[in-house]
């Protein structure tokens, strides 16, 4: 391709080539409301982000500001809200029994990816209806459709694609604020907190990539 596709056309081809069940989801950051997409209304009642991820997947379109954030966690992680204390330290996940210790905590979630930025809001559509340029893309997906991507992912620079995941905080700072911060994809096997409260199957996991590259990205899935 020597134009790039746009998010409607980008989406047809992931979705036809990997078989995908759910449209990627694009996601946006904004800061300030009137930056958000013409068109877009807001929630209408709290939902984590990783509800949000898996309703925009099915055909969701909306925004959320902080207060419609109701796990405050996901949205520190993503720069949508202050992340609470308790998450920050690790405080919260050893009172969960994720860990046998505080210093393990706190050494976890310090090395977590946060966006330090502060936005007004997160958008969140289908990529075929996305009308924006989203910052990261995630598609919830089985393996075997994963290992594609990976591939598209070497098919031009060979390097080796790298995982960073805890099993917590998954959809949200794996997916999201990893590849935002970053500026490269990550592949993460979901949290408890995801897999209870949304509808992401066993058989499937969580990949994040950078809206900036998803070109590249079908293009090599083409060439493949």
């Amino acid at each position: 391709m020597t134009k790039c596709a746009n998010n409607k056309e980008l989406a047809e081809k992931i979705k036809k080539i990997l078989e995908l069940e759910r449209s990627p989801v694009a996601i946006k950051l904004v800061k300030k409301k009137e930056d958000i997409p013409s068109g877009i209304k807001s929630v209408e009642k709290e939902k984590r982000h990783c509800e949000m991820v898996e309703e925009a997947s099915k055909g969701g379109k909306f925004y959320a500001t902080c207060e419609y954030h109701l796990c405050k966690g996901g949205a520190g992680a993503i720069g949508i809200c202050e992340m609470p204390s308790k998450v920050k330290s690790g405080e919260f996940y050893l009172e969960l029994g994720r860990f046998s210790s505080f210093p393990a905590a706190n050494r976890c979630v310090n090395t977590i990816p946060k966006i330090k930025e502060r936005f007004y809001a997160s958008v969140y559509a289908p990529l075929e209806e996305a009308d924006f340029d989203p910052d990261v893309v995630v598609i919830i997906c089985k393996p075997n459709q994963a290992m594609k991507l990976v591939q598209a992912l070497v098919y031009k620079l060979g390097e080796r694609v790298t995982s960073d995941f805890s099993g917590i905080q998954s959809v949200c700072a794996d997916a999201v604020a990893g590849p935002y911060t970053r500026g490269k994809p990550n592949f993460t096997l979901g949290c408890s907190g995801s897999r209870q409260y949304t509808g992401i199957k066993d058989e499937e996991i969580i990949v994040g990539l950078n809206g900036e590259n998803l070109c590249c990205v079908v293009e090599s899935l083409e060439s493949i």
